[in-house]
């Protein structure tokens, strides 16, 4: 069981449980009473209480289960879905980016490039991954490892959860916006199978540096989007206390972008979201990247590059309308 103290503000009802599980616990060992039972069936209404309320999360909810603390990091995921990773570092050109990690791994027998944004799990360790948000050296880093990729004919993995790009001054002394752009423009010709996963948040220009993939999958409860519902309504309605208005229209859930062809297919999470189960959500992430990395190796590098830009010419929807 998750720790009480972690749970979200919609989830108070699950808190309420929880305590009495505690009372109980405390009874047995002042009393020397076996509540195994009750304790159980209390645990057992916690289970259908989270059900319940994580199949009804409205869009600004889902945000927050996307940014939870204990939600698994790439490198979490890393860990328990791929066989000897070992991580490169560096762009060869300024530094080594905390915020982007990467290296070759072994999926199911098949040799990969595996790639990913890098949250922190503690206030110190977010300082050292800056919080996920990469330099512009990160994505030259992560430019670099897809070009090796390439060369040695491995698919690459991109694993997606950021905010954004970071917008410090130094990140755009060094040239943030051509950083991404570059990327856009290479990852669009690789030769070799791309996925993306956005594993938790999908945040701006920052997720497309690494987005760019032949199948983009994307976790029950992630987000992706082109900003954050508190920069959109501060924008749009110079209020950020609006942020659950802006997060309904800004259409970044999982359910929406399928129907936008934005994303190619949905993880399921259990119950209660990646963070209450990592080895489940990671199971179920490794099913989804063999099952499509399978479909990705047996189409010839002209079908995988009609592919991608078959992909991303497809987003969205209009209408058309015929005037005399």
């Amino acid at each position: 069981m998750i720790d009480p103290k972690y749970l979200l503000d919609f989830e108070k009802p699950i808190a309420e449980l929880y305590k009495k599980i505690g009372d109980l616990k405390k009874l047995a060992r002042g009393g020397d009473i076996n509540m195994e039972e009750e304790t159980r069936a209390m645990e057992e209404r916690i289970d259908a209480l989270r059900t319940e309320i994580y199949s009804r999360l409205s869009p600004n909810q889902i945000v927050a289960v996307s940014r939870h603390p204990l939600r698994p990091t790439a490198l979490d995921h890393i860990a328990l879905i791929f066989d000897s990773f070992t991580e490169l570092h560096g762009d060869r050109n300024f530094g080594d980016d905390k915020a982007m990690i990467g290296g070759t791994a072994v999926l199911n027998g098949i040799p990969v490039m595996v790639i990913g944004q890098q949250k922190g799990k503690s206030t110190k360790d977010n300082i050292y991954r800056n919080f996920g948000m990469a330099h512009p050296e990160g994505y030259r880093k992560a430019l670099r490892l897809m070009q090796m990729a390439e060369k040695f004919k491995r698919p690459v993995i991109t694993l997606v959860d950021t905010t954004g790009a970071y917008p410090g001054i130094g990140a755009e002394e060094r040239g943030q916006a051509e950083a991404i752009a570059r990327n856009l423009r290479e990852m669009s010709n690789l030769k070799v199978p791309v996925i993306t996963v956005i594993i938790g948040e999908g945040g701006s220009g920052g997720a497309l540096g690494i987005g760019i993939g032949n199948r983009v999958l994307m976790f029950e409860f992630a987000t992706y989007s082109v900003i954050s519902p508190w920069g959109c309504a501060s924008i749009l309605f110079k209020d950020s206390g609006k942020a659950p208005e802006a997060a309904e229209n800004l259409k970044l859930t999982a359910n929406d972008l399928l129907g936008l062809k934005v994303i190619d297919e949905i993880i399921k999470e259990p119950v209660g979201g990646a963070h209450n189960d990592h080895k489940t959500a990671s199971e179920n992430l490794k099913t989804a990247l063999i099952n499509n990395l399978n479909v990705l190796l047996a189409m010839t590098e002209d079908d995988i590059l009609k592919d991608r830009y078959g992909k991303f010419r497809s987003f969205g929807e209009f209408i058309e309308e015929l005037h005399d």
